[in-house]
């Protein structure tokens, strides 16, 4: 069992934290609002830190999973951040969905520093955190990976390492590229089988058989169909990944038409006032 500290306790942190608990881990962890670090160590047990820094200390893995990239670099940077407190020898592993610029610009200052850096983006949404059941996807050093992934283990369904620093970021792009255009197909059908009257269950147990089976369809079909969308990952949060995808396809050359697409029609969304409605609330614009 390793000393592990915890930074970053949402909707995502506060599950897989606990999952480290549960695991035997000793967990330290740090939340920008105090409350929720006292909430989980009231659940837990462990202990909660004054700042990033007290919580990295004597840790021999540091856990990250905030908002964007000025979140992560404040996190890990300054006095009271993370890699002030981490000791030689230890492994700063980042959960949070960000570019894989910061995450090369933070990993080159951890391997000066003398500890080491993993990117490990996750998906699989809260019901994943929830039941340890996520997919991490990692860059970084093999040596370092081999440490850290039998600790992320604790909420892993799948964890792999996926090349250099930033691969696993870049394959967490794939992922939600992969997302965007799913769901939007998704409502385009559920709203095509209302248009012509049909019964969208009836409509799903069939196709959902077949080729057009997915797991977005399987959860997330019925709360579409009832026009419900707080069930899952946030508009405004998959609008900053789909940024980073997009940012990051002008950069390599690759061409997204679309995901570019997709990406206006969450703008649409947040539009409604649906910012911080889950990802399948696409269906509610073809509706207005």
């Amino acid at each position: 069992m390793a000393k592990v500290a915890f930074l970053g306790l949402g909707v995502m942190g506060f599950p897989m934290a606990g999952h480290l608990a549960a695991a035997g881990h000793e967990v330290t962890v740090w939340n920008r609002s105090p409350a929720k670090a006292e909430a989980w160590v009231a659940k837990h047990g462990g202990r909660s830190a004054p700042t990033a820094a007290e919580a990295a200390r004597d840790a021999e893995f540091v856990m990250a999973c905030v908002g964007n990239d000025d979140d992560l670099r404040q996190v890990c940077l300054g006095e009271s951040g993370a890699f002030a407190g981490m000791a030689k020898g230890a492994i700063f592993v980042d959960h949070t969905t960000v570019s894989a610029a910061v995450t090369r610009e933070l990993s080159a200052l951890a391997t000066k520093a003398g500890f080491g850096f993993v990117d490990a983006p996750v998906s699989g949404g809260q019901a994943g955190a929830e039941n340890g059941q996520l997919s991490v996807m990692c860059g970084g050093a093999e040596a370092d990976y081999a440490r850290a992934e039998p600790v992320i283990a604790a909420y892993a369904k799948i964890c792999r390492l996926m090349g250099p620093s930033g691969a696993g970021q870049i394959t967490k792009m794939c992922n939600q590229i992969a997302i965007a255009g799913l769901v939007q197909g998704l409502s385009e059908s559920l709203h095509f089988a209302e248009k012509a009257g049909l019964s969208i269950p009836e409509v799903v147990e069939v196709i959902s058989q077949g080729a057009a089976g997915s797991w977005q369809m399987q959860n997330r079909y019925q709360t579409m169909a009832e026009n419900r969308f707080d069930f899952g990952f946030a508009v405004d949060w998959m609008r900053k990944d789909l940024g980073i995808c997009l940012a990051t396809a002008d950069e390599t050359g690759a061409s997204l038409p679309v995901t570019a697409l997709v990406d206006q029609f969450y703008k649409d969304v947040q539009g409604m006032g649906g910012g911080r409605w889950d990802t399948s609330s696409l269906i509610a614009r073809l509706r207005k």
